[in-house]
């Protein structure tokens, strides 16, 4: 289940929703859908979806493992204009962008469909800290908007998001073995939410640590707290 709540900032519009629905830390995950900076003429405003249950915390962490593949681990065939018009657009921007690449369908479910991209020059379509991948989905995203405006794109290129995820629980268990070693807090690199979801699930039964998120906009910080009950707050 989810609402949606409003507010000056996400830290207003999360007590909101925790106020209405009667929840604690533990019961949520937030995602920003909206937000405005304070200007001359406008006040800040956060619009935010809260997701609460038992029943929607088990379908927001087996979301990857519902996708659908092939059984021989083949590429899956196009099968709406969607999937074929975003895979025409996704090539045709790489090759403007001066390489060649094969762009192929690796999975899907309901309304998503994972892309995969194979060159010789992933490496730069990646970019570093994937930012040129972030930027081609993106764009992706935008495109296929246009044909179905429930089509949600995720775009991949020699496995980079599963090695960057991997890459931030292995690095955020270091960290809460520090911070439960030293006694001291520690705060992570800037994260979009899904990362810092990542995170919170990953030390959300490490003994002796607690996280919290810390900073304004979509990117914040995860603070790893040491403490004797090792609850996480998102």
């Amino acid at each position: 289940m989810y609402r949606d709540f409003e507010g000056k900032t996400e830290a207003e519009a999360l007590q909101k929703a925790r106020e209405e629905l009667g929840l604690v830390n533990d019961d949520v995950y937030v995602e920003v859908l909206e937000e405005t900076k304070k200007g001359l003429f406008k006040r800040s405003y956060v619009k935010i979806r809260v997701y609460y249950g038992e029943e929607e915390k088990e379908d927001i962490e087996k979301a990857v493992s519902e996708d659908s593949f092939s059984d021989d681990g083949k590429p899956l065939t196009a099968e709406s204009d969607v999937e074929r018009k975003t895979i025409e657009f996704v090539t045709t921007l790489i090759n403007k962008m001066g390489y060649d690449a094969t762009v192929t369908i690796s999975a899907r479910r309901d309304s998503k469909i994972s892309l995969n991209i194979e060159s010789e020059n992933s490496s730069i379509l990646i970019g570093r800290k994937g930012k040129n991948l972030d930027a081609i989905q993106l764009l992706a995203n935008v495109y296929a908007a246009t044909i179905d405006e429930d089509a949600k794109i995720v775009i991949d290129s020699e496995n980079y998001r599963m090695r960057h995820e991997d890459q931030i629980v292995r690095s955020a268990v270091r960290s809460a073995e520090y911070v439960r070693r030293s006694g001291r807090s520690k705060l992570l690199e800037p994260m979009n939410p899904f990362e810092r979801r990542l995170v919170h699930t990953a030390l959300n039964d490490f003994k002796g640590v607690e996280t919290k998120s810390e900073g304004e906009g979509v990117y914040k910080q995860v603070r790893i707290i040491p403490t004797e009950k090792g609850k996480n707050r998102r």
